[in-house]
């Protein structure tokens, strides 16, 4: 029975309470994001990627990124770069910043980065990818791990050779993306070479790609055997589903939030984000969450097409509580 093989994922030293996962999602996971996912039962909450040379040369700026509650933890810290020394350096400051684990981004397939050397690219050069985790292994002693695609392209799926050697390195823990860099997002994950890796190495495999509902999570971890399900998706206006992913997990009925959760926590989410970031600044960043939060229901086009006229917190409080009391309200036409 799952629920059985997966009560809790051991990543080293950091002993986890159950397999799931939030995925560092740029521009995503940041402390308002982080939290939420948290109240609902993700075991392990990442920082969305860092530049390490960013930390290094423009550390003011990029401090935010690191910005932390202890009722997030255990959190992880995703770093990116393609030279070992700053990587290990900042590697260091972020074990300094109190981070219980750290993670090298092996993967991100954007072009800006991939262009510098980083992400997807060090998939290209094991060469460079071995001294990046070396020196970033040599500089701390939390648990480290390494997120990565199935390879380049179709052509060099090399996801299992860079996965032996991030293990002999002294990596804690893999994450395997089931998608090659040229393949972006735009086709189904191959859940299959997560099965493959995890049957081929001894460290806890994570896999990450189209877990976008609790049912997927459940016939992820059927299919793969694997040790962790990192949602990232999945999870955009939707902190439920690790709730009721963990429900699922433990046989018990899927539990749906109810229209007035959906509403208090998108309020909460709202305040903690201008909170953080000032009115101006966090509504517009807030904009996106609740464009995601109000997905499927009942008069979201004409609601979402009208949320940049709200400039105020007062003002988008009250929309959204009136869309939401219009909700409890059966349609005059069915």
């Amino acid at each position: 029975m799952i629920a059985d093989q997966l009560q809790s994922l051991k990543i080293g030293s950091l002993e986890l309470a159950n397999p799931l996962i939030l995925a560092p999602l740029s521009g995503i996971s940041d402390l308002p994001f982080r939290l939420l996912a948290k109240e609902q039962g993700c075991a392990l909450v990442c920082t969305e990627m860092i530049s390490a040379e960013g930390l290094l040369h423009n550390r003011r700026a990029t401090e935010r990124l690191l910005q932390s509650r202890p009722e997030e933890g255990p959190l992880s810290v995703q770093i990116f770069g393609s030279r070992s020394g700053s990587m290990g350096e900042a590697a260091r400051i972020i074990e300094d910043y109190g981070a219980d684990a750290l993670d090298i981004n092996m993967g991100c397939p954007v072009r800006k980065v991939v262009r510098g050397g980083s992400g997807a690219a060090l998939l290209k050069d094991p060469e460079r990818a071995k001294e990046i985790i070396q020196a970033v292994r040599r500089a701390i002693s939390i648990p480290l791990t390494i997120k990565i695609r199935s390879g380049w392209d179709e052509k060099s799926l090399n996801f299992l050779d860079v996965a032996r050697m991030a293990e002999d390195l002294g990596v804690d823990a893999l994450t395997l993306h089931g998608r090659t860099r040229t393949q972006g997002y735009g086709i189904k994950a191959d859940w299959e070479v997560m099965g493959r890796a995890k049957a081929q190495l001894h460290i806890p495999v994570i896999g990450n790609g189209d877990l976008n509902s609790p049912e997927a999570v459940i016939d992820f971890f059927s299919r793969t055997g694997c040790a962790g399900a990192m949602i990232g998706r999945g999870a955009l206006g939707n902190p439920w589903i690790f709730r009721q992913a963990l429900n699922m997990l433990q046989g018990q009925p899927c539990q749906e939030p109810s229209l007035e959760e959906k509403e208090d926590t998108i309020l909460r989410h709202m305040g903690m984000m201008v909170e953080r970031r000032g009115e101006v600044h966090g509504l517009r960043e807030f904009r996106k969450h609740l464009i995601w939060y109000t997905r499927g229901l009942r008069g979201c086009t004409d609601f979402r097409s009208r949320i940049p006229l709200w400039n105020t917190i007062s003002e988008m409080t009250g929309r959204i509580h009136e869309y939401f009391q219009s909700l409890k309200n059966p349609p005059l036409f069915s």
